[in-house]
């Protein structure tokens, strides 16, 4: 805080020096070029008013460019106004007008701002400090609340000026507002200047220094109140993107789900086939061999089993006329080597079974 406030003053004090400069070489570059053009114009004036018997007074009254003056054109120069009632008339001013503008108009812009951070604070801790005497429940300004006070600062600026400079220069109070806008915004038509009756820069010194005073505060008050409504349209700014954000990652998130689904529920219901079909496999293994042991038993001779059941066996025809070509294989082999094997069902030394060769069948 200390040390922004160091800074804030630096740069006024910078600003008021920088003008004192310029208004110091303008008075030197350009104040005997206008003598030479003031006498000239005298001159042709009385040659005229003497020819054609009339007399008038040149718009611009007093002497332009003396010190005050030159300060009042220094001013507009670096805060970008351009009033246009003044202009350099020689080279040498010309070109320290473009130097002098160059570095003097980042200058003026960086201290207006930085003095407007600081007034923006101040009074953030009075309306914190009036929050807290009238006892309400919450002290916390809003940017509402600020931009409010900033709003009523700029009128109040504005209908000052107004009513000063329309007792000082004999203008209606909307004229003078009109005037008091059009400098405080920088935009500087020229078609009421102040300071440019009855030789005002000369012969009166407090009006002079309050029209000076009254353009470099109110530009202020004005900078300080658009850096707040520039804040508010940038936080406003930074907020939507956040959000616009945020929907843009819950929609990604939402859209891999819905994409992450559906392989899953097909990854899911692979395994469940592949597991059916390795039930279903080993399940068609054991039906095999009890048809085996299960097949005509009625032919060779044998009971049937009490408890089919047990043995998963299966009493349908079509089983009993289809064997395993493993198991038959099987079978015959045992049969060749050890002729026949005891309580078989399918033993070659049957009787009844060498009686009903055919109906043994293999599968394919």
């Amino acid at each position: 805080m200390k040390r922004q406030n160091l800074r804030t003053a630096a740069l006024i004090l910078c600003i008021f020096s920088y003008l004192l400069v310029g208004a110091a070489v303008f008075d030197a570059l350009e104040s005997e070029a206008e003598s030479g053009r003031k006498r000239l114009l005298e001159q042709k004036r009385g040659e005229l008013r003497r020819k054609y018997r009339f007399s008038a007074e040149p718009h611009r009254a007093g002497r332009q460019w003396k010190f005050a003056g030159s300060f009042y054109f220094a001013i507009t120069v670096i805060t970008t106004i351009g009033y246009g009632h003044a202009a350099p008339g020689t080279d040498a001013g010309k070109v320290f007008c473009m130097f002098y503008a160059i570095l003097g108009i980042p200058l003026t812009l960086v201290m207006f701002q930085s003095l407007g951070e600081r007034m923006n604070t101040v009074v953030r801790l009075l309306l914190k400090k009036i929050k807290k005497c009238l006892g309400m429940r919450t002290t916390h300004v809003s940017m509402e609340n600020m931009v409010l006070v900033g709003f009523l600062s700029c009128m109040s600026t504005l209908c000052i000026g107004a009513a000063a400079f329309s007792y000082f220069e004999g203008w209606t109070f909307f004229h003078a507002y009109y005037y008091c806008f059009i400098t405080l915004t920088t935009i500087g038509f020229g078609d009421f200047v102040a300071l440019q009756k009855n030789e005002a820069l000369q012969k009166k010194p407090p009006y002079v220094a309050f029209s000076f005073m009254y353009i470099l505060v109110g530009l202020t008050v004005i900078g300080a109140f658009l850096n707040l409504v520039v804040l508010r349209f940038l936080t406003m700014n930074s907020e939507d993107e956040r959000r616009d954000a945020e929907e843009r990652a819950s929609l990604r998130r939402a859209r891999n789900n819905i994409l992450l689904k559906p392989k899953e529920e097909s990854r899911s219901s692979n395994d469940a086939e592949r597991q059916r079909r390795q039930s279903a496999a080993s399940a068609a293994a054991v039906p095999s061999f009890c048809t085996c042991l299960c097949y005509r038993p009625q032919v060779c001779g044998s009971p049937a089993p009490s408890h089919p059941e047990t043995l998963s066996c299966h009493t349908n025809p079509v089983y009993y006329n289809s064997i395993s070509y493993k198991i038959d294989e099987v079978s015959l082999s045992t049969r060749g080597q050890t002729g026949s094997s005891p309580g078989s069902t399918l033993s070659s030394s049957s009787p009844r079974c060498r009686q009903h060769p055919q109906r043994r069948r293999k599968s394919i």
